[in-house]
This record gives C-alpha cells, sequence and structure tokens, in this order.
C-alpha cells in the first residue's frame, strides 16, 4: 500500500488533479459560496439541469461544483467542432459530448439513446440554452429527461446571496407547460451574475 501512494504521489496527472481540487476548493472559500442541499449519489440516471445561464463566470463556478461533489462523471454536449484537434481532448477531459447538429435525429433522441445504452448516466444542460435573456424555458432538457425516464435535478447557482443551490429530484408528468411553472419557483428568486437577465424576470 505505501508504494501505491508512493507511485500516486510522483504521478503527474494525479498531482495535477490534488492540485485542481484544492484550487476549486480555495475559489469556493475565498467567493463564500454556500451549498444548500445534497447531490442524490443514489440516482443512476439524473438531468442535471442549472439556472440561471446569465454569464461565462457560470461554466467557472460549474466547474467548481463538479470538483466539490467529485461529480467527474457528469456529462456536458457541445458542438462537434469543439471535441475536433487540438484542443478536442480538453472537452472530452471535462465530460464533454459531442452532438451532431446536422444530424436527421435531433439532440433529444441523440441524448435519450445515450441515456438508454448504460446502466448510469448524468448529464448537465442549461434550461436556458444560452446567456441571452430569455423570455421561456427551453423544453430539450425536459424532454430529454421523460424520454429516458429520468428526474430532474434543479441546480441554481445565486450570485446575489453566493448560494449554490440543490432541489430534491423533480419527476417530469410529461405536462412540460405546468412542470415549466413548478420549477420557475426554484429558479425565480435566484440572481443570476447579470441580474437582469436571471429567470425572475420572466
Amino acid at each position: 500500500m505505501v508504494q501505491i501512494r508512493q507511485i500516486l504521489l510522483f504521478c503527474p496527472a494525479f498531482n495535477a488533479i490534488v492540485l485542481l481540487n484544492l484550487f476549486w476548493k480555495y475559489y469556493l472559500r475565498r467567493n463564500k459560496w454556500q451549498f444548500v442541499g445534497d447531490y442524490p449519489y443514489h440516482l443512476p440516471k439524473l438531468v442535471v439541469a442549472v439556472a440561471p445561464h446569465t454569464s461565462a463566470w457560470d461554466f467557472i463556478v460549474g466547474l467548481a461544483v463538479r470538483s466539490h461533489f467529485k461529480l467527474h462523471h457528469v456529462k456536458f454536449l457541445g458542438k462537434q467542432e469543439l471535441f475536433k484537434p487540438p484542443f478536442g481532448f480538453f472537452f472530452r477531459g471535462l465530460g464533454g459530448i459531442p452532438v451532431d447538429r446536422f444530424s436527421k435525429r435531433n439532440m433529444v433522441e441523440q441524448v435519450v439513446d445515450r441515456f438508454n445504452a448504460a446502466d448510469r448516466f448524468t448529464i448537465v444542460l442549461s434550461p436556458e440554452g444560452t446567456r441571452k435573456r430569455v423570455d421561456r424555458l427551453r423544453s430539450g432538457f425536459y424532454h430529454i429527461a421523460v424520454g429516458a425516464g429520468a428526474p430532474i435535478l434543479m441546480v441554481g447557482f445565486d450570485f446575489g446571496n453566493r448560494k449554490i443551490m440543490l432541489s430534491e429530484p423533480f419527476y417530469p408528468t410529461g405536462d412540460f407547460s405546468a412542470d415549466a411553472k413548478e420549477m420557475l419557483k426554484f429558479w425565480g428568486p435566484l440572481k443570476g451574475k447579470i441580474a437582469e437577465k436571471s429567470l425572475g424576470y420572466l
């Protein structure tokens, strides 16, 4: 056991992971982020919907949250072009999945296939689909959850109060309009980095 530990300590990849985890821990503490709610590790399949998405800083906070909860298995979607050399390995290493935007099969079907092909699968998505101001939730994340038979974990980045909020797992009924109203009760009070783009302004 001692020999294994000695080998790992001198392994550059291991050291890099340790340093990154320490960095994200420092980042969260330095910026006074607090966590409210627990991550449901017991659920094998999950759609994680993160909002409000108003700034590129959301990605940074997301990486810190990923490290805090040790969610290195969680995937996210990206256009195919991002996964080509020379930086494709970086996005794959972060859990990225390329989506063929020109496929005859739409994005929802492609992701549902991923869920059906795995015993355990979790993906993180933005219900807004953009950092721009929106007047309604996009439905893609919802239809993925319905098609995969997976619950939705709502996560909120509340920059106003420096809180990262996690909901209880939400099981979609199939009625998007009704469920969207319920989900907005969770996200509505939260202020994004750019407050006027937050979902509470819908």
